[in-house]
């Protein structure tokens, strides 16, 4: 059934897909055998129940404890998913990141904007420079960034993601407006951007994105909280590239913001 479920899903790039693919593969068999176990019971019910058996209604109803025998073994498989899957998962992958010395290789700022997302490079020096809500302009500077701090003088910004493989990648999600959903399906990562608050988020992909999206599966980034009439159209793209490339494409954008400071 996993193989099944997976053919119906994007394709796992991330060291912890398979801890959530594993949890929405147990979720979907419950699910089954409880639509299963519920439509018997149903079709049972029409027959056992029905006019012509019982002429007579009995006010007295089922008298043993079998449904509280199947509540709670509902109750107790849904304790396992959450207690034995979901809480280790969640403390390993999304707790962790919040620590304040967590290991990671890469460091960025994600922020939505109705209707793109914004995300913030901090440049060679691995130094964000300071931002403002007041220096927020929605085309030239949309990150808001204060260039009369040396940290920000090599600071970028772009609307897509492109990261390095096999780098533990740290993210600060957060919002300008509205609360948005940052979602990156192949990372199996999904996170609201909320405003005034920055939500840490921790990664790695485990394979570079294709080269050409015409010929094969393109990756994204995905808005997955309706925020607004053009919700639509809140999406990037996500790229992964070799370390060598990653760099290289990292001093272009710096040399590019650099040349940009000095013009202004």
């Amino acid at each position: 059934m996993k193989s099944f479920l997976q053919l119906w899903m994007p394709s796992n790039a991330s060291t912890h897909g398979g801890s959530v693919d594993n949890l929405i593969f147990y979720i979907h068999w419950l699910m089954l055998v409880l639509f299963v176990g519920w439509g018997i019971f149903f079709v049972y019910t029409l027959f056992r129940f029905n006019r012509t058996r019982n002429p007579k209604a009995d006010y007295h109803g089922v008298k043993n404890h079998y449904s509280s025998y199947l509540e709670f073994a509902v109750a107790l498989i849904e304790a396992v998913l959450l207690i034995g899957f979901s809480l280790p998962f969640w403390i390993q992958e999304i707790a962790g990141a919040a620590e304040e010395n967590t290991d990671h290789d890469i460091e960025l700022r994600v922020i939505g904007q109705q209707f793109q997302w914004n995300i913030h490079y901090p440049g060679k020096d691995g130094i964000f420079g300071k931002t403002s809500p007041n220096l927020v302009d929605g085309t030239s500077n949309v990150l808001g960034l204060d260039r009369s701090d040396p940290n920000a003088k090599d600071d970028f910004s772009s609307q897509g993601l492109s990261i390095p493989v096999n780098k533990k990648i740290l993210v600060h999600v957060s919002s300008y407006d509205v609360i948005h959903s940052f979602f990156l399906p192949v990372m199996r990562v999904k996170q609201d951007a909320i405003p005034g608050i920055s939500v840490p988020v921790v990664f790695t992909a485990t394979e570079t994105s294709p080269k050409d999206p015409k010929k094969s599966e393109k990756w994204e980034i995905g808005c997955a909280q309706l925020c607004g009439t053009g919700h639509y159209k809140m999406q990037g793209d996500l790229v992964v590239l070799e370390e060598d490339a990653y760099n290289t494409w990292v001093d272009e954008q710096v040399k590019q913001a650099l040349e940009e400071g000095e013009a202004w």
